[in-house]
């Protein structure tokens, strides 16, 4: 038996490029290199907020009122008018009703996942549906968009290329964390940064990123020779991955910008005030100047397990109401207004995302609204995303899409084209299998300016 030919794998097309070739005077190498610039992308945008709305939001209750509809479709909440003439939010997010201006809003979104809150959370980060299958994360997951940008366009300055905070969202209260958050098949060394500690805390920051006192610069620098010569002093020693990510710790251990972004006491207390003092609110100020720092991706999870916060098969109009509305409209509409005045909204994709929507009919358990995936709606702004339009549509009690539907797949394709990354652009595992990112979706040229 033979052994497999080391080295990249070609596709059908390249090789009968370099078949043609030697007609043109070309030779492998500038063949290759011309087909890697062609894959380049113009780049709307340089960053990336998510926040994700962890266990499904009711797109009804939120983004596409129904007050037509029957009294057990639409619910309690009322319709307001938004700065865009003819859009109606509910009558509980009434600042972002007036930022509306800056966002697409998609009210066509489906997908297949309807139980596995871990499936849809996947599925709604990455693109990639892998039907009920629930569970834990797990090494051959599909990458999620920082760990890619991580790889592909790796900040300028020393700080996490991208970060996840303020939880590592678990599948149930003590369950396994959710996929879709990781650098899954890329590897270890593509997993977010990672920040759990609330920073509306008096006392946030993170400790392991500041020397004590007793540690000067001199005597680090020293100390970090004598590992090197101790793990290198013999040249038998091929350098490691570990090699790489202690590289990695290094640079973050002494660069000032990190240590620099996690100063929330920096920022004026009315803005502070402004974003929500709540762990979500100052999650996504801090989030905010992340990016400002030079990170590409930050990923805000809004839930320490799927069942904690949107997920409302019970109470939903009184949890909306009384605590997750409130928290996320003072939280996203300070946001919007906070990057357009630091003009750093037209690069940076913010992206509100959920695993999947709720049913339009309003259940017994004290009037709430359970699962449902056939029909729910996102919201984008900034980075390249139309200003003031509305994709796609619902029928008439919002359970299916009537117009335009899109899936998570589209959408992630569509985010990736943003950030100046083709959403088939084929990446190498750890075991150097071709694997594509984004193959199933299609970027949506109507989304864009």
């Amino acid at each position: 038996m033979h052994a497999p030919c080391p080295g990249p794998q070609l596709s059908r097309r390249q090789m009968l490029q370099i078949g043609m070739a030697s007609y043109v005077g070309l030779n492998l190498p500038m063949l290759l290199r011309a087909e890697q610039q062609r894959r380049r992308l113009p780049t709307r945008a340089d960053a990336c907020l998510i926040i994700f709305l962890n266990g499904g939001p009711s797109h009804l209750d939120m983004w596409d009122p129904k007050p037509d509809a029957p009294a057990e479709i639409r619910g309690e909440f009322r319709p307001i008018p938004t700065s865009v003439p003819g859009v109606y939010l509910t009558e509980h997010l009434p600042k972002l009703a007036r930022q509306m201006h800056r966002c697409t809003l998609i009210r066509s979104m489906h997908h297949s996942v309807n139980n596995a809150h871990a499936a849809a959370v996947y599925c709604a980060l990455t693109g990639h549906d892998r039907g009920e299958i629930g569970g834990g994360a797990r090494p051959d997951d599909h990458p999620c968009i920082g760990a890619v940008l991580a790889r592909e366009r790796p900040p300028h300055a020393p700080v996490p290329p991208h970060v996840l905070l303020p939880f590592v969202t678990k599948e149930g209260a003590g369950g396994p964390p959710q996929p879709g958050f990781f650098g899954g098949w890329l590897g270890k060394q593509y997993d977010p940064f990672l920040i759990l500690k609330d920073p509306n805390a008096p006392d946030f920051g993170l400790p392991e990123l500041t020397f004590g006192p007793e540690m000067t610069p001199e005597r680090w620098d020293r100390r970090r020779r004598l590992i090197d010569q101790l793990l290198h002093g013999s040249s038998r020693l091929a350098p490691t991955d570990l090699d790489g990510a202690r590289q990695r710790a290094y640079a973050l251990l002494t660069a000032p910008a990190l240590r620099e972004a996690l100063r929330l006491d920096r920022e004026p207390v009315r803005l502070r005030d402004a974003y929500g003092r709540n762990i979500y609110g100052q999650s996504i100020l801090l989030a905010r100047r992340l990016i400002e720092a030079g990170t590409r991706v930050v990923c805000m999870s809004w839930a320490p397990d799927a069942n904690a916060t949107w997920d409302t098969h019970g109470s939903n109009f009184v949890k909306l109401k009384r605590e997750l509305l409130p928290q996320f409209d003072t939280a996203v509409a300070t946001l919007l207004e906070d990057l357009a005045v630091r003009g750093m909204l037209e690069r940076t994709v913010v992206a509100v995302l959920g695993d999947f929507g709720r049913t339009p009919r309003i259940n017994g358990n004290n009037a709430g609204r359970d699962h449902w995936n056939f029909c729910y709606s996102v919201l984008l702004a900034g980075g390249g995303f139309r200003a003031g339009y509305v994709h796609g549509a619902s029928d008439r009690i919002g359970a299916r899409p009537s117009l335009l539907p899109m899936t998570p797949a589209d959408l992630i394709a569509t985010i990736y084209a943003c950030l100046g990354i083709p959403h088939d652009l084929e990446l190498r595992d750890r075991l150097q299998r071709p694997l594509a990112l984004c193959p199933w979706g299609s970027p949506i040229a109507t989304l864009l300016n």
